[in-house]
């Protein structure tokens, strides 16, 4: 039998659980699997760095899962350091550069899996790529973002964008001492979240001592005599900087695939099967950040970067590479965050998410607590619930408060893959004991308001 020769782009989440689950299924003699990652580190967890900056995590390496020495004892030939520069469909082979020695060559392979990952979106704005601004996605920027911060005298940071990337390194920077301001063009912080509900991440940043400024889009970056970062203008003002974090989100990093002719949707981001298989291409498998997926409550494709569906696609694409099976269905988009003790929530559709697809629907907000209220440090949470006009059946929620806040998400989650409708949701038979829930959990008491909303709304 010949060896085959799975070649993988990328050397993280996506990239990495694809080669690890391939080589479980097939040994070296049937299946020769080489990776390629230009970046000084594999397997790693992005979404942990805002952290490691904030001095919660203390060290870089309590980020990376596994090393590529661990993944060459494993049997993969993961080449560091070394740039993907083209992909050739049709000869079945990949080009190369290695960064160190500037060289370039040819790999050939039987299977190949695109995880080329996202890269932060950076605005086409005089001085976005002076010294002093940062993008923060991969573990080489949030180190080049220290470097910068132990090289800088100043102590004033200004975030432009309020999504979760942007909050989260507010906070981090907050807990170096900084001054920080955040610049969001939206109406408030977290546009993932309806207005009404990121009004109160945006108290909270006031509270913490965060300048949070709406309504901001980011005209210019202007620099000082030695190049450097000095301020960030808006149409209105301009506001003194130190060093600058770009929190604006990520895009699906498709240069690569586009280049090859392979198939991108409306975000820019691969387009595959359910089994992970870029569409139209048999021996082409693609997962992580630089794809698109479906949402199961819309039924359109959207971009969703996160690590726990890039790691689900590298299993699904890796059993599929290895001769086993998998699929990937959908999502409902959850997804969670905190800026210091509030936490933040959300999964399904936000009101004009619904409205985008054409759907007539009701809301609900409630107040309620994690606790029950006599029960010491019990903590506001407040949930916002959208459900079906007409059938009632789940749409989103969103959910703000204090402890034990944001996990209560993920009852909505499952809620909304199973299809449930709020009525069927009141039922459901949760945990309770007072230092866990009140008699009646937020989340239910959101979904019994919201039956009485749809029951009125069907008069």
């Amino acid at each position: 039998m010949a060896t085959e020769r799975l070649v993988v782009i990328g050397g993280d989440a996506a990239g990495m659980s694809a080669a690890s689950q391939a080589r479980r299924l097939k040994g070296p003699e049937e299946l020769e699997i080489v990776a390629f990652e230009r970046g000084h580190f594999s397997s790693y967890s992005a979404c942990g760095i805002p952290y490691w900056v904030g001095g919660d995590v203390p060290e870089r390496d309590d980020l990376i899962a596994r090393t590529p020495a661990e993944h060459r004892e494993r049997g993969i030939d993961l080449r560091m350091r070394t740039e993907v520069t083209e992909i050739d469909v049709a000869g079945q082979r990949v080009r190369t550069r290695d960064l160190e020695a500037g060289t370039d060559s040819w790999t050939g392979f039987d299977k190949l899996v695109v995880a080329t990952g996202a890269r932060p979106t950076r605005p086409a704005l005089p001085g976005i790529d002076a010294p002093g601004v940062h993008g923060v996605q991969t573990l080489d920027d949030g180190q080049a973002l220290l470097d910068t911060l132990a090289a800088t005298s100043g102590r004033r940071a200004v975030v432009v964008g309020a999504g979760y990337i942007g909050v989260e390194m507010a906070e981090a920077l907050l807990k170096r001492g900084y001054e920080v301001t955040v610049l969001n063009r939206g109406e408030q912080p977290m546009a993932t979240l309806d207005p009404d509900m990121g009004r109160l991440v945006h108290q909270a940043m006031d509270g913490l001592g965060i300048t949070t400024v709406t309504d901001a889009a980011v005209t210019k970056v202007l620099t000082g005599q030695d190049g450097r970062v000095s301020a960030v203008a808006t149409e209105s003002a301009s506001y003194p900087a130190d060093v600058v974090v770009l929190g604006i989100g990520v895009e699906p990093e498709t240069t690569l695939a586009r280049a090859a002719g392979l198939p991108l949707g409306v975000y820019g981001g691969l387009l595959t099967d359910p089994a992970m298989r870029v569409r139209g291409h048999q021996n082409i498998w693609a997962g992580g950040d630089c794809v698109e997926v479906l949402d199961l409550i819309s039924g359109r494709e959207r971009h969703i970067a996160l690590g726990t569906h890039a790691n689900k696609h590298g299993q699904i694409i890796g059993s599929n590479v290895g001769g086993d099976y998998g699929m990937f269905p959908g999502v409902v988009g959850t997804a969670v965050s905190k800026v210091c003790h509030l936490e933040i929530a959300r999964t399904g559709l936000r009101e004009k998410d619904a409205r985008a697809v054409g759907l007539q629907y009701v809301t609900t907000t409630i107040e309620s607590t994690n606790s029950a209220g006599y029960y010491p440090g019990a903590t506001l949470m407040t949930v916002k619930m959208l459900a079906e006009r007409r059938t009632g059946r789940l749409l989103g929620v969103q959910i703000v408060g204090g402890e034990g806040a944001a996990k209560r998400v993920d009852i909505a989650a499952v809620a909304l893959t199973a299809g449930m409708t709020v009525e069927q949701m009141v039922s459901l038979d949760l945990g309770y004991a007072p230092p866990f829930s009140p008699v009646w959990d937020p989340v239910l008491v959101a979904a019994r308001k919201a039956v009485s909303a749809v029951r009125k709304a069907g008069i």
